[in-house]
């Protein structure tokens, strides 16, 4: 599988793993502290090939997620899961692309999304208080098991309905994601 992307990713690591798995180039970040020249370099990268945000599914990662995509409007997302990127040894409490399977990554690269401008889609406040993903006590982990399902990453109640309608979610993908969590749900019971 190669990428005519080029993907951002966080560190070496991330690029090393990511070789593993498929042929691309990398942008490495080095961390949260992303300086004007690589931002220089993504820009130029978005122009030339298009670019992938892929970054570890914790705080940091969405923070660097949030400040390139800011600063470069236009790329494509990939997500990884926290039991994707959730180091294999019991005593290293890491997340991070590094952890994740090649199977893993090529099956967060091959669903990519691409942001757009804020709109209003068919998804609503009503639809997430409905289905208990904001305002209850088990929202939080309904919200990160659907965010598994659409491939879209794990979000807060605040910014939900803003990640579901900036990755143009259908409400028939979102009804369907939230009936497989809610069938999921009824087996263990």
């Amino acid at each position: 599988m190669k990428i005519k992307e080029i993907i951002v990713v966080e560190g070496k690591d991330d690029t090393a793993k990511i070789n593993q798995a498929i042929e691309a180039d990398t942008i490495e970040t080095n961390g949260s502290a992303i300086n004007k020249e690589i931002i220089n370099r993504i820009r130029h990268a978005k122009e030339k090939r298009g670019v992938i945000i892929f970054t570890d599914p914790d705080y940091p990662g969405e923070r660097i997620r949030h400040i390139v995509d800011q600063a470069v409007p236009g790329c494509k997302h990939a997500f990884l899961t926290q039991n994707e990127a959730r180091a294999k040894n019991p005593h290293n409490n890491s997340l991070g692309i590094e952890h994740a399977s090649p199977e893993g990554i090529r099956q967060a690269l091959s669903q990519v999304y691409e942001l757009t401008e804020q709109q209003q889609g068919d998804i609503t406040k009503s639809d997430l208080i409905k289905y208990r993903l904001i305002g209850v006590n088990e929202a939080h982990e309904r919200r990160r098991r659907l965010g598994e399902y659409l491939q879209i990453g794990h979000t807060n109640g605040k910014q939900l309905l803003k990640r579901l309608n900036q990755f143009q979610i259908t409400k028939e993908e979102f009804e369907a994601a939230v009936q497989a969590i809610q069938q999921e749900d009824e087996d263990v019971n």
